[in-house]
């Protein structure tokens, strides 16, 4: 109060001009006392102009320009404060303050190299200025220097403990560089800090979450949210730990809360557009990735996984202009997408390498927490671990069974890492039983189990997951293994410097097309993909009838996933049909919406609907193959070939006939068709494909010979022998662990002549 009443009087007397008897006008005390008197009233203007009067009257007053500039730092008169702060350092050139503060005013201005200059500067008059420490880890952060900056955290909160904004940030840089247990580490110092802080309780459930620690982030953003009921990142993040968790009805309402709290921030948008398009509501989730997209534009991935959306339910609208915007945003080294989208909307394998490269770099980038991997110990056995989400009924364990039962015990020792919970069904125990050792990790994080499989002294990493859903490609990051290898379960390169081998063929991979992929490649003879001789197929009599199918005609078949369907592909597919007389299109019914726009895409080009025909997902696999013998020819997608659908129809007897494209998505039918002894079913162009079928529908002699040679070569051909593959499989994994042993860097290795390739 009597600050106040010294204030009105300051300013009345202002106001008459007429200065304190004591203090004249023209004494720059004077203009101290008003400066300090205007600064403490909140007129920061009135100060600066009364330090300005200062430094008329005294030029050489070094606190009256530091002040003068701090306050024009304030109210954002930057280059005005950038110059106070020099003609500072020009009157004290050891002015410790000034220079951090110019480097405030540098940073804000973008020059954040003379910015970090200047704390530098000032760091190295006043050591122990924690500010500047930290202000110069914020620059070294923003230049893309983390451990600079890890270095500038660490010193500023030496000397002052309780700094929690450091611990805060510290925090958040820990997370980026992917060293999440130490950022969890900073978040609970900040929260010792402030325990109010609401904030720092939502990034700790944060990297819970990247933990895997679901329980106790749901309890540290519970806590949040009672501190704050409307903290929006507290909100988006539990409703993803809810989703995770499969609590989903309790993550919509998160999301939904998030998004009535702040409906122009799109990242809610995003996290229920990616629940809504697991619990397969397309249309919802499209609408979502819209909303997130026009709320983020600067966000290019969105525009992947809506289109990605889109193909699931054959919406095939403004598909060129996705593409071409994918083209030239991946031709510029832009992420605009995941990658597996990218393997079914473009055919260039270069393009899928820097969709991969580009994800990989922003997500799952190299990570040295662990440090260097120590050389491999000389054992008695290669100890080989499989890492994979797909330990169940699923195709790749389907694919993979056999080759893991063909493993030779006494010279391999195997290893599972299975990254989801423990299933009940039957092959889940056939794969436990096939391993020496069989290890749940799915709430392990990534340095954990990267960690225990370098316990384990795992020589060979094997990755059967690559870029699809629920793989863990940061585990490879942190380098579990001497040799890591891409294998499997997705078609392409990892693009990442981490993934040592890409296993292939020459024909799924020619030499020269080795640069589209980051891997070195292990060439195995005949095809890549390892086919099991010894699955069932049902011997019980099944009919076209209780299929759905007409008694007669021809059926044309394709399983693929309804992303793979591209229109290019389709409306080739409705020219056949009507080519072909009284043929019909046996397709995968994977949700009611493809199935509608599949019919009325038909429909609009004069096909009969009902002539295409969906069929119901079996749960018995044994019957699921034997009603391939329903159809006639399975008829193949580019760019996105089919891969264990096309196993599938070839074990049941079922010809398939393909396309090749241009990358290895494109070109893996045409592999497993070679190997099986049926060449003459890989076309090399559309046209030619869509000419062949027509010819082999209305030849049934021509495809009787195929389907007998398929049933003959079934016993024979090395698509089907196992244990040959396992063989071949295994001398590629010797000579890479070889290589390693003698100190060399991973090579391509061509087992197609026993040699190192070129």
């Amino acid at each position: 109060m009597r600050f106040a009443t010294a204030l009105r009087n300051f300013l009345k007397l202002r106001e008459t001009e007429v200065p304190p008897a004591r203090e004249p006008a023209s004494s720059w005390q004077y203009w101290i006392g008003a400066a300090e008197a205007s600064t403490a009233s909140g007129d920061l203007a009135e100060a600066i102009r009364s330090y300005a009067r200062v430094i008329d009257l005294k030029p050489d007053h070094v606190a009256a320009r530091y002040k003068q500039g701090n306050l024009q730092l304030a109210i954002g008169e930057i280059e005005a404060a950038l110059s106070s702060y020099d003609q500072v350092i020009a009157l004290d050139e050891n002015h410790a303050y000034a220079f951090c503060n110019r480097g405030v005013a540098l940073e804000r201005l973008g020059r954040l190299e003379e910015a970090n200059a200047s704390y530098t500067r000032a760091i190295k008059i006043k050591p122990d200025d924690a500010f500047a420490h930290y202000n110069r880890a914020t620059v070294q952060q923003a230049l893309g220097r983390p451990e600079q900056a890890l270095h500038d955290y660490d010193r500023a909160i030496e000397i002052k403990p309780d700094y929690a904004d450091a611990l805060l940030n510290r925090g958040t840089l820990l997370e980026a560089i992917g060293r999440p247990e130490r950022a969890l580490a900073s978040y609970e110092k900040a929260i010792e800090v402030n325990p109010a802080d609401a904030g720092a309780h939502a990034k700790r459930g944060i990297v819970l979450t990247e933990l895997r620690r679901w329980e106790s982030a749901l309890g540290a953003f519970d806590h949040s949210l009672s501190l704050t009921p409307e903290l929006h990142e507290a909100r988006c993040h539990r409703g993803r730990v809810y989703a995770l968790l499969g609590r989903n009805a309790e993550a919509i309402a998160d999301f939904d809360a998030a998004i009535a709290l702040r409906p122009d921030d799109g990242y809610a948008y995003y996290r229920r557009a990616d629940l809504l398009n697991q619990q397969q509501q397309f249309s919802a989730a499209i609408a979502d990735y819209d909303r997130a997209i026009a709320l983020n534009p600067g966000f290019p991935v969105l525009r992947g996984m809506r289109r990605f959306a889109q193909m699931k339910i054959c919406d095939w609208g403004d598909l060129d202009a996705d593409v071409a915007q994918f083209t030239t945003g991946l031709e510029n080294g832009v992420c605009v997408s995941p990658p597996l989208p990218i393997l079914a909307l473009l055919g260039p394998a270069n393009l899928h390498l820097q969709a991969a490269r580009a994800w990989t770099l922003g997500q799952c980038p190299t990570n040295d927490a662990l440090g260097p991997i120590p050389p491999g110990i000389q054992g008695s056995k290669i100890r080989v671990g499989y890492f994979s989400a797909d330990f169940r009924e699923h195709a790749v364990a389907q694919v993979m069974a056999a080759v893991f039962e063909a493993h030779d015990r006494s010279k391999f020792e195997m290893t599972a890492f299975a990254f989801l919970p423990r299933t009940q069904d039957a092959m889940r125990k056939r794969l436990e039983a096939a391993f020496d050792r069989f290890i749940d990790v799915g709430e392990r994080s990534d340095l954990e189990i990267a960690s225990l499989a370098r316990q384990l002294q795992i020589d060979i990493a094997v990755d059967l997951g690559g870029h699809t859903a629920h793989s863990r490609p940061r585990i490879f990051a942190l380098r579990a293994a001497p040799i890591q290898i891409n294998y499997l379960g997705y078609p392409g390169s990892m693009g990442a410097d981490y993934m040592d081998y890409l296993i292939a063929d020459r024909v799924v991979i020619p030499s020269k097309h080795q640069s589209d992929y980051s891997e070195k490649i292990l060439y195995l003879p005949h095809s890549f993909f390892p086919g099991d001789p010894t699955r069932a197929v049902s011997d019980a009599l099944i009919t076209r009838r209780e299929l759905g199918l007409p008694a007669s005609g021809f059926v044309f078949c394709c399983f693929n996933n309804n992303f793979k369907i591209t229109p290019t592909v389709f409306e080739i597919w409705l020219r056949i049909l009507s080519k072909v007389e009284s043929s019909v299109l046996w397709l995968s019914r994977n949700n009611q919406e493809a199935q509608a726009n599949l019919r009325q895409a038909a429909l609009r080009r004069g096909i009969d609907p009902e002539r295409l025909i969906f069929a119901e997902r079996l749960a018995s696999q044994d019957r699921h193959l034997a009603r391939y013998r329903c159809a006639d020819l399975f008829l193949d997608t580019l760019p996105y070939n089919a891969h264990a659908t096309a196993l599938d129809a070839l074990s049941a007897g079922l010809p398939v006939l393909t396309c090749a494209g241009e990358g290895f998505a494109g070109r893996v039918a045409a592999s497993m068709l070679r190997a099986v002894g049926l060449p003459e079913l890989v076309t090399e162009t559309l046209p030619a494909y869509e000419t062949l079928a027509v010819c082999l529908a209305e030849d049934p002699a021509r495809l009787t010979r195929l389907r007998n040679l398929l049933l003959d070569r079934r016993a024979t051909a090395p698509l089907f022998d196992v244990r040959g593959y396992t063989r071949r499989l295994e001398a590629g994994y010797v000579v890479a662990h070889d290589r390693v042993q003698r100190h060399l860097a991973p090579d391509h290795i061509d087992l197609c002549s026993g040699e190192v390739a070129p």
